[in-house]
Parts: structure tokens; sequence; C-alpha cells
């Protein structure tokens, strides 16, 4: 038997943008997948891991020493984080109690203001915020929230042996209906039609809300005519139907 685990994110819940509810979809298909064969499939979902590659640590760090201003989105924004070491522990630890098909969720403590992080940064280089390092409040990006959650509203949360390992209940999807989404996904990613794509997305997570930049981005493609074809040669139903709910 072989095990296989699912790096997931905060960003899974209540997805915002394309990494958030494709984050979704991949431990949906986990769950689908897990009566497949032989392979425990099992996803892991956590927060931010201080220092690691997409971590804002080290740009905050970068623009402290080139003297600032120090770029901050929104003075409330607020953020789940652990370090590498605790991340990677809790991780392998939570693949070893799972039988196939858990969604893990690891004990993140108390989000962090991610103000109060950049002046605890700046006081540890010695300087003093404000004075010698300026810091810029630059707006939310598209898609990007004031704060994560770390569970779906639906999801219980049970304890598990471990005290910071906590393993999520809800509803899971069959195999059948998993290989569905992803013959049509497949379809509408070859057809580069993004308002199919967002379409299907919100189909299969419902709680997604995509930004108005991805709704616009989107927008000529709700007349490509020719994706019908192609998803009728593929033996799918037309997508359509589902296009108008997402219009």
């Amino acid at each position: 038997m072989e095990d296989f685990v699912l790096i997931s994110s905060d960003k899974a819940v209540n997805p915002t943008n394309i990494m958030g509810v494709t984050k979704r979809v991949a431990e949906l298909i986990m769950q689908g997948l897990q009566n497949s064969g032989t392979t425990r499939f099992m996803a892991v979902r956590f927060g931010n891991v201080l220092g690691s590659n997409g971590s804002a640590l080290p740009l905050f760090e970068q623009q402290i020493a080139a003297g600032g201003p120090v770029t901050v989105t929104h003075p409330d924004a607020r953020r789940y984080f652990m370090t590498i070491p605790e991340a990677v522990q809790l991780v392998l630890q939570a693949s070893s109690m799972g039988q196939g098909g858990e969604i893990f969720v690891l004990d993140m403590g108390e989000p962090v203001r991610i103000l109060d992080l950049v002046r605890n940064l700046i006081r540890l280089s010695g300087l003093e915020p404000d004075s010698d390092i300026k810091i810029e409040f630059v707006g939310l990006r598209p898609g990007e929230k004031l704060f994560e959650e770390l569970k779906l509203e639906g999801e219980d949360v049970k304890p598990t042996a471990h005290e910071k390992i906590r393993l999520l209940t809800g509803s899971k999807m069959t195999f059948e209906q998993m290989s569905g989404w992803l013959a049509e996904l497949s379809v509408l990613v070859e057809a580069k039609n993004v308002h199919g794509l967002v379409t299907k997305l919100v189909a299969i997570v419902p709680e997604y809300w995509p930004s108005p930049e991805i709704i616009s981005l989107g927008a000529i493609d709700r007349h490509d005519q020719a994706l019908n074809f192609r998803l009728a040669r593929a033996g799918l139903t037309s997508a359509q139907e589902s296009a108008e709910s997402a219009a």
C-alpha cells in the first residue's frame, strides 16, 4: 500500500481566488479517488508557513533591508502562520494516522495581524516603524481576503490523538462524480474557456466567489459556440446550462 498526502491550504475554505478553489477541488478529488485502489489518500489543510516559497516574510525582510517602504495590503489583514519544521512534523504525523479519505486540519493558533508582524520585524532590525521605515497600505489584490478560515460551514472538527491535528468531517464525493468533473474540466482547459472553467468550478464548489476581475476576463468566452461541440465529442453534457447560472 502506498500513501498520498495532499498539501491543502486555508485558502480552500470559502475561496475567492483560483488557487483556493482549485485546492478545494483537489481535496474533493482526493476523497473520490480513495476507493479506486489500494493507495491511502489524505489531505492536510493549514495556513502560511514562515520562510517557505511564496511567504511574505522574505519580501518584508528585503524591503526593510532596502530602507523601506514595507508594503502591506490592509491594516486589518490577518493570516495563520507556523514554522517550516512544525508544519513538516505535523503533516508527517497526520499522514501516519490516516486510514484514507480524511481531511486533516492543523491547529494554527490565533491568526496574526500582518501589520503587527511587519512592525515587529522592523523593530527586530533595530529600527522604528513609521519613523525609520515607512509602512504603505497598497490594498487587497483581486481575490484576496482580509482573513482566512480553516473549516467550511457544515464541516465538523473532531480531535485526534495529536493535540495539534484535527479531523474534518463533511460530505464526500464519489469516484464517478470526480471522474465526470475531471473530464469536463479537461475539455474546458483545452478550449482555454475561462468562463466555462469558472462556471464549472462554481458548480463543484458552490461556496467559491470568483472576483469581478476573473469574471470579466472570461466574458468573451460565453459566446464560444465551439465549446458545445468539444463537450459533445467528449461525451459530456453541455456546459451552457450551468454557464447561465454563473453569469
